[in-house]
């Protein structure tokens, strides 16, 4: 707890200082750090081979393998992040509003930075250059404790920032790594309430539900993604089986992938067979209900509690539905609020699918997989969060902000 309560006290101060800094400094960090990440790409995918050779030792596979896994195309991703975060409008001192009073008061509110962010999160080295570039942008200082998994590469990336950092006299503080990776470190996170003005659980569905119930710190949430395609009566097949291949197995291990597909029962004769033939190419395993089992013969039955599991993995559930009333019902009730697609000609029932799913993202004609700030335009994320306070969404810089009241007077006095 005192290496953490140390980090703490350096974030604060470095805090005071980055919300000071001007928008050309903190691009400036960005675009060293950038530059820095290709140039030492090699030291950071050696990092990267001593976790991805400790995961194979340890018998990880698939999805959970590729959310650990960097490489060159992966790194120029990063960097491009950075880049492109650089490249965004900064917000912070934006005036929201501003406006005079009978008695001649002017009150306004601005944006500010929230001051110290920290972030729980899994086996996503990626996580690590996003965070900062957000958190440096919106003026915040941030303190990371990524999981064991991937604790070489974090320390890598994070040696890399802080050599950009140093480079443009910022203080290395903006950034810090937790490398005790124990629950005891965890645990600390959640009550540095004193150091932390929020904090961030991002991984899986155990990991945000312990932060949530535990941590006396304030908590952004960012929620699971037992995200669904429906595919309408009205829809063009070919194009529903291209979302449905893509949003399932593009990168099965993230949480905007497909895991339930809900089909309607006038095309499931149609669409199923060969869509599902197509997964199994992919080694996607099956599981469906009553009527799925029949039109696919290497389908699994269904259970209960595959409606309702994110299973970040090549593993897909298929439900035939006689409505988009019954699509819409069930995931109400199974869907974890996070992204949503349908698969229709029909605008009306485009419509409904688009004012009736309540979810943090909900599409039409288009794959799941979008729901992520760099594809909406934001440089990188924090998270998607599927809470409904604060923020909602993939998380860029505005989410890391909060606002003051700025007021200007001439004297006045409350009588």
């Amino acid at each position: 707890m005192e290496e953490l309560i140390q980090k703490g006290i350096k974030a604060k101060k470095a805090a005071t200082i980055l919300a000071q800094l001007s928008t050309e400094q903190k691009n400036n960090v960005l675009e060293q750090a950038a530059k820095l990440i290709i140039e030492k790409s090699e030291t950071i995918l050696q990092a990267n081979k001593k976790d991805l050779d400790t995961a194979h030792a340890n018998n990880v596979k698939g999805a959970l393998m590729d959310r650990l896994s960097l490489n060159k195309q992966r790194l120029e991703g990063i960097a491009e992040g950075l880049q492109q975060v650089a490249s965004l409008e900064d917000p912070i001192g934006e005036v929201l509003s501003m406006n005079k009073r009978p008695n001649g008061l002017r009150i306004g509110q601005i944006r500010v930075p929230l001051g110290v962010i920290g972030i729980i999160y899994e086996a996503r080295p990626n996580v690590t250059a996003d965070a900062f570039a957000l958190c440096l942008k919106t003026g915040n200082a941030v303190i990371l404790r990524g999981g064991k998994e991937a604790i070489n590469s974090n320390m890598a990336i994070v040696d890399v920032i802080r050599e950009a950092l140093q480079s443009q006299n910022v203080s290395m503080d903006a950034i810090q790594l937790v490398e005790d990776t124990s629950r005891d470190s965890a645990v600390g996170m959640m009550k540095l309430n004193q150091y932390l003005d929020v904090l961030i659980p991002r991984g899986g569905a155990g990991l945000i539900k312990t932060v949530v119930e535990n941590s006396s710190v304030p908590v952004l949430e960012t929620g699971v993604g037992n995200c669904h395609t429906y595919i309408d009566e009205s829809a063009d097949l070919k194009m529903a089986q291209s979302i449905a291949v893509n949003a399932k197995t593009h990168r099965p291990g993230v949480c905007n992938a497909m895991e339930s597909l809900l089909v309607h029962a006038s095309v499931a004769d149609k669409i199923l067979p060969p869509l599902c033939k197509e997964l199994k190419k992919l080694n996607v395993e099956i599981r469906g209900d009553e009527k799925v089992v029949q039109l696919v013969p290497f389908a699994l039955p269904a259970k209960e509690e595959d409606w309702a599991t994110e299973y970040l993995d090549l593993i897909l559930s298929i439900k035939v539905v006689s409505d988009l009333d019954e699509a819409i019902a069930h995931i109400t009730k199974y869907g974890s609020s996070h992204s949503e697609t349908i698969v229709t000609e029909n605008y009306s029932n485009s419509q409904r699918f688009l004012h009736e799913v309540d979810a943090a993202a909900v599409y039409v004609n288009a794959s799941t997989r979008f729901t992520d700030g760099f594809m909406f335009g934001f440089g990188a994320e924090i998270g998607i969060s599927t809470q409904k306070l604060h923020a909602r969404g993939p998380m860029g810089l505005k989410e890391l902000t909060s606002t003051k009241y700025i007021i200007y007077g001439d004297g006045q006095v409350r009588s």
